[in-house]
């Protein structure tokens, strides 16, 4: 067994301005707070751990820093644009209407979109 293996994993989401990105987190993708101190607030996913965390030169960076494995991808997608949360559409890369993009065999789909600070998240099913 590995050093880690056994252990509860721990992410990190870094913000600018976490009061702003509360709602988000909560409202919109209906995760639970779990707790918050000064620095910053956690959330539950689904028995890991997201911590929203204040760095004030943050600058949100163009890669993934968080995904889902969904059950049904378009139901997701058309729940958060109802949400109004934007899809990130990247030109030539042949995502769908819905800005799905399926892997070459067919087996992948992902989506991604961005928090309101910038920062990306995505959806997998597959």
């Amino acid at each position: 067994m590995g050093l880690l293996t056994d252990r509860p994993a721990v992410t990190f989401v870094l913000t600018r301005d976490r009061q702003r990105l509360k709602p988000f987190y909560q409202d919109i993708l209906g995760l639970r707070q779990l707790s918050e101190d000064p620095f910053g607030t956690v959330y539950d996913l689904n028995g890991a751990t997201l911590r929203l965390t204040t760095v004030e030169a943050h600058v949100a960076s163009l890669h993934t820093v968080l995904g889902w494995e969904v059950a049904d991808i378009v139901a997701t997608a058309k729940d958060l644009r109802e949400k109004g949360v934007s899809i990130n559409i990247y030109p030539g890369f042949g995502q769908d209407d819905l800005g799905i993009w399926s892997s070459p065999d067919g087996r992948t789909r992902v989506l991604w979109f961005n928090d309101p600070e910038g920062n990306g998240l995505s959806l997998t099913q597959g």
